[in-house]
């Protein structure tokens, strides 16, 4: 069989370039687009900014943050809680009052039926009519209290649909990984400077692409190496490091100290732009035409 050309359209087969052509300018189906290797987040950017940490510091699930960015970030979440907070208290002082106006207003219904029925009691007494004569046409009466006790209450009418008050969540959570973010639960980390002569932050070290290495065996860091944060001494080593000298004895070997399976962060890499290693293609799904 003979090769398709792409603008091939007088074939009785209609190709997968076609189809992907003809979708692309339709603007119908969905949209996919393959990421490359500049699309995906350095292994030593921050998670808010995607920019190299200056000060950087890892959360417990191994999300890598600068410093300042991530407590901007608690801050402004704090704010909006307080905000919401607020928000909920007034409409619960509101609801609050609303119940009162309801009871008073049960209340006064309870009176002036009390008093209604002293009425009928009285007048059928001093009238020949028999008591039923007096039949009352209130919406009020057969029952209707119990569902309607005030129908001059906006919220109490029936075309009202009462909506529960929901207390906001007081939690700062991770924008990574969902979980609760805590100022103390950050942890410092330290790169160990590939140049001893580069400065941490400078302009002149960020222009590099192989900045870091690991603090124990040496090795070039970068996005396509798997790392971990030591707790106790929060330097930057390789998994491989982790794998074949530190979970032997459990021991940090730049500090000596004693280590345990929460002391070892691995650090979510940042993007290799290969698809066995990251989810590199983005979608959009846009209105499909039927048949």
């Amino acid at each position: 069989m003979t090769r398709h050309g792409k603008n091939n359209t007088a074939s009785a087969v209609y190709s997968y370039k076609e189809r992907e052509r003809d979708a692309r300018t339709s603007g119908y189906g969905t949209q996919r687009s393959r990421l490359g290797a500049e699309a995906q987040k350095d292994f030593d950017a921050c998670s808010l900014t995607l920019q190299p940490c200056r000060n950087p510091v890892v959360t417990p699930e191994g999300h890598l943050y600068d410093k300042e960015a991530v407590f901007e970030y608690i801050l402004s979440q704090k704010a909006l809680i307080r905000r919401r907070m607020k928000e909920y208290e007034k409409a619960k002082k509101k609801e609050e009052e609303e119940r009162k106006a309801l009871e008073e207003a049960a209340k006064r219904d309870a009176e002036e039926k009390f008093m209604k029925t002293q009425t009928v009691f009285a007048s059928s007494s001093s009238s020949s009519r028999p008591v039923g004569a007096n039949i009352s046409i209130s919406n009020m009466s057969r029952g209707n209290d119990a569902k309607l006790p005030s129908f001059w209450v906006p919220s109490m009418t029936p075309q009202s649909s009462a909506s529960k008050i929901e207390k906001p969540d007081e939690t700062v959570y991770c924008p990574m990984s969902n979980k609760p973010l805590r100022a103390k639960d950050l942890i410092p980390v330290k790169f160990t400077l590939l140049d001893p002569n580069d400065e941490l932050g400078s302009p002149k070290l960020l222009a590099k692409k192989e900045r870091y290495k690991c603090a124990v065996t040496g090795d070039v860091l970068g996005n396509t190496v798997p790392c971990a944060v030591l707790k106790t001494s929060g330097n930057v080593v390789t998994w491989d490091c982790v794998e074949r000298l530190i979970k032997k004895e459990m021991m940090d070997p730049t500090t000596g100290d004693k280590l345990k399976e929460s002391d070892i962060i691995k650090l979510q890499m940042g993007g290799t732009g290969f698809a066995a290693t990251n989810n590199v293609v983005a979608e959009v799904k846009k209105p499909v035409m039927m048949a």
